[in-house]
């Protein structure tokens, strides 16, 4: 497996917390956000095609914007923002998308 798809900390650290929130409040995530996470947190080396599936994940994004809840409330946060933490947070985005960028390119070469 390529070393480059290993997450760095910043993403496995994400992961942890979004498992420990879905932990404690119950909500948050699929069983495959949930799954991913597992991985993620354990630093396990993901395929291009895990890769790609994180890059596309944006479904909890605009919840960011909403004003209907708190989002990353320490007491009560959003299910939305447990389930963005499974996917690695905003560094778990940029990893994805840098990565899925270079496969891409080497693909299309």
């Amino acid at each position: 497996m390529n070393p480059g798809l290993i997450p760095p900390a910043e993403v496995t650290a994400a992961a942890k917390r979004g498992l420990e929130l879905r932990a404690k409040f119950r909500r948050g995530g699929t069983s495959v956000g949930a799954h991913r996470a597992k991985e993620l947190a354990e630093r396990r080396p993901l395929s291009p095609r895990d890769v790609v599936a994180m890059s596309a994940y944006s479904r909890h994004e605009v919840d960011k914007a909403s004003k209907s809840h708190e989002w990353a409330g320490e007491t009560d946060p959003s299910a939305g923002y447990i389930a963005w933490l499974l996917w690695g947070d905003e560094p778990g985005r940029r990893w994805a998308n840098s990565l899925t960028a270079r496969l891409n390119k080497t693909a299309a070469e």
